[in-house]
């Protein structure tokens, strides 16, 4: 898939409706909480679909698009796999340090439609970023953009997903969050621009989150899952491109050496598969099951999908002896068997098969050094590839530190206030102190201490010998028999 660049002549007049580089065109009318109501969706009305019917993923049923149903959990497995999942994203940062296989079994499986959109967040990373940048994509957003990139990313709106209610509509809703999170990228990586390929991509997103988390998620794809897939000279892809060929010579010498054979550059077969993560080839049910498991183990998921349908395709004697020539074999690569491409049997072909983090990258350091020997050093660098979500979240740790036991209460340096009898009160307003004293009655039967100089306090459960040198508290102060007055040592610290 070629690299869309700006060099395209004058930007031609914008249609009626077109859509312009600053939010303010993209606000919603006066008539938009109606429209919002329509059981179908404006979207579809203005387009002459108000009397199709709509499938469970948006898809206008009867399309292309809206082939390859997502297989049916039964309604109780369903309702348990919702309650795990459910446990897992409310504890996050616990179940990634200590369960993450857990967690990769469970997006093979397949992640509950419910919470797809929130799981894909966490396990790319995309909820940390944006907590890390609040307020960028507004920011982003309000700038007008790079007019070179405006046209070229509204030539492309209509394109994605046309039979599906959020894009059916040209400068519908989903046309416009696409066209948001698109310009907001551009301006966010001014040196990668806009490419063809980002469009997909962003709009499967958006048809499982909000803008601002679609933005972000884009961006954890195209810097931590697939870096420089989408960069000017498309190197990144070209190496993989080898890397795939020669994985495929392990996987499926017959396939291998057919290609070989016939002289099918990689290039030829993989790049739209590769570069938008196979969100055009596939049927949707197969698709979203492929992108549950690769955002959860990065990019040999992808690596895996193209030798599956690599191998089945093209991999026994009968399916080669229909495949004469160079044309024959890409016609053949270009309209896979819907067999192969089925969401249960690609799932499992892709669970079982033996190709690791290592092997890749092994293959990626042989590639490059050829690479360099034949054609001198990369001319964009981009940054290390990070294989899934532990991955990610080792290399990017979010802002969440855990806690650690430490005295909440402190007791000033100078001297005891008059009137008393030499162990020290706190200093608290008189309001706080009401409130707590009302709250939490002394309780007599507890025993009292505290330190008698300095920045500290004892803890209340310290044996009573151990506190035979310290003068006693005084009985009737409420805030030292309170447990809630020392931080808690089981406090979670979780993403929510």
């Amino acid at each position: 898939m070629a690299k869309s660049r700006g060099e395209n002549g004058p930007r031609a007049p914008a249609e009626a409706g077109s859509l312009s580089g600053t939010r303010e065109s993209l606000a919603p009318g006066p008539d938009a909480a109606a429209d919002e109501l329509s059981s179908l969706g404006s979207d579809s009305e203005a387009n002459g679909f108000a009397e199709r019917r709509i499938d469970k993923f948006g898809f206008i049923v009867g399309s292309q698009d809206a082939e390859g149903a997502l297989e049916e959990v039964p309604l109780e497995v369903l309702r348990q796999r919702e309650s795990k999942w459910l446990d897992m994203l409310n504890n996050w940062d616990k179940w990634m340090a200590k369960r993450h296989k857990k967690i990769r079994l469970r997006c093979q499986k397949g992640i509950p439609p419910s919470l797809r959109g929130r799981a894909w967040q966490y396990l790319s990373g995309g909820k940390v970023k944006l907590q890390q940048n609040p307020g960028r994509f507004d920011e982003l957003d309000l700038s007008p953009g790079d007019p070179k990139w405006l046209d070229v990313i509204e030539r492309d709106l209509h394109r994605q997903f046309p039979f599906h209610e959020m894009f059916v509509s040209r400068g519908g809703h989903g046309q416009q969050d696409l066209f948001r999170v698109l310009k907001a990228y551009t301006l966010h990586r001014p040196e990668e621009g806009y490419c063809q390929a980002q469009a997909p991509i962003a709009a499967v997103l958006l048809m499982h989150m909000p803008a601002e988390q679609a933005f972000w998620c884009l961006v954890q794809i195209c810097e931590k899952y697939l870096p420089g897939y989408y960069s000017e000279k498309l190197e990144a892809i070209q190496l993989d491109g080898e890397i795939l060929f020669s994985l495929l010579q392990k996987v499926c010498p017959a396939a291998h050496k057919h290609l070989s054979r016939q002289k099918i550059d990689p290039l030829l077969y993989m790049t739209e598969w590769f570069m938008c993560a196979f969100a055009r080839t596939l049927p949707w049910s197969s698709v979203l099951r492929v992108w549950d498991m690769f955002f959860c183990e990065g990019v040999k998921i992808i690596f895996r999908v193209g030798l599956v349908l690599l191998k089945h395709a093209l991999g026994s004697p009968d399916k080669l002896r229909a495949c004469q020539g160079q044309y024959e074999t890409i016609e053949r690569l270009r309209s896979l068997s819907p067999r192969i491409m089925q969401e249960a049997f690609l799932v499992q072909e892709v669970v079982e098969l033996p190709v690791t983090e290592r092997q890749i990258e092994r293959e990626h350091l042989i590639q490059l050094r050829r690479w360099q020997q034949t054609r001198g050093e990369l001319q964009c660098l981009s940054p290390p590839r990070l294989h899934g979500a532990k991955a990610i979240l080792e290399a990017e740790p979010g802002p969440w530190r855990t806690l650690k036991p430490a005295p909440s209460i402190r007791l000033p340096i100078e001297g005891p206030p008059p009137g008393t009898t030499g162990a020290t009160r706190l200093h608290k307003p008189a309001k706080e102190q009401r409130k707590q004293t009302k709250a939490k009655p002394p309780d007599p039967s507890r025993g009292q201490a505290v330190a008698t100089a300095g920045d500290t306090c004892i803890p209340q459960d310290v044996p009573p010998k151990d506190l035979a040198h310290l003068e006693p508290a005084p009985q009737d102060s409420a805030h030292h028999q309170s447990r809630e007055s020392l931080t808690s040592q089981g406090s979670e610290d979780t993403y929510l």
